[in-house]
């Protein structure tokens, strides 16, 4: 099933659960864009809630996952000399920069399914944050992942700070981002920047597989699971216990825990509905 989203930029495909969006700027190695970004954000919106969707794996056309802004395009004045546009205050622009970044990264960090970043190539600046920004990473053998930050004198946005510290520990977070060198799919597997490593003429397959097996899992605990986890990075033990019990409970009530006693019980696989 396809899904409009309202640009060529940007492709999305459900199927067997797995909405499939696919950044699709291959000439630009699938680089941000005023077309592209603001429609990723729609989607994500539209298939949090969508019936049909058990997870979101997030990927990118020919043989790059996401450069980041279009570099090309920065620093340029108004679009047309005659109607000059009114130069915004650092505070306007700060403030502009703090709601995009809420509406992509943290909107895929706290989004109620499962997520996935399949790398078929390179995450750089802002698509390195975006990739982070998923629960999970999944890359092809040639992939490979740089903060790109230092590079064009710029400090870094999209939550690539807060990403990295949590996955990799402050010190090499520090040096991935001062250096600014590219980290092998290898390396990001032996560090935990990534999940899983595929070969590169069987990662598109393998890469869905894996987000499959996401799609067909029990919906609504995986949610709650993700929540425990998610807000388990930033509050006590008392308080987590008192999330964790509350989940728990609630789950008990749902078809997918009754289907998985009743799997149990007659020694097959459970046929989870995400409900």
């Amino acid at each position: 099933m396809q899904i409009d989203t309202g640009t060529e930029e940007l492709l999305c495909e459900v199927e067997d659960r797995v909405a499939t969006v696919t950044l699709n700027r291959p000439h630009k190695k699938n680089s941000l864009s005023d077309a592209l970004t603001p429609a990723l954000r729609e989607v994500l919106l539209e298939l949090e809630s969508h019936p049909d969707v058990g997870c979101v794996m997030l990927t990118g056309t020919g043989d790059a996952f996401c450069s980041g802004g279009d570099v090309s395009g920065m620093g340029g004045g108004a679009a047309n000399a005659d109607e000059p546009v009114r130069k915004k205050t650092i505070d306007e622009r700060v403030a502009e920069l703090i709601r995009k970044q809420e509406a992509l990264t943290l909107r895929l960090y706290e989004l109620a399914v499962p997520t996935v970043a399949a790398l078929p190539g390179a995450a750089a600046g802002a698509g390195f944050s975006i990739a982070l920004a998923c629960d999970l990473r999944v890359a092809s053998r040639s992939a490979f992942m740089v903060t790109a930050f230092a590079n064009i004198g710029l400090s870094g946005d999209y939550g690539a700070s807060w990403f990295l510290n949590r996955l990799i520990g402050q010190a090499k977070a520090k040096e991935l981002m001062y250096l600014s060198e590219r980290v092998s799919a290898e390396e990001c597997e032996r560090i935990g920047l990534v999940n899983k490593v595929f070969a590169d003429d069987a990662f598109r397959q393998e890469a869905f597989s894996y987000a499959r097996r996401l799609a067909q899992g029990p919906g609504v605990a995986l949610s709650r699971m993700k929540r425990n986890l998610n807000r388990g990075a930033l509050q006590g033990l008392r308080e987590s216990l008192a999330m964790e019990a509350e989940h728990m409970v609630m789950s008990f009530q749902t078809e997918d825990a009754g289907e998985a006693i009743r799997a149990f019980a007659e020694k097959r696989k459970p046929e989870f509905r995400g409900r």
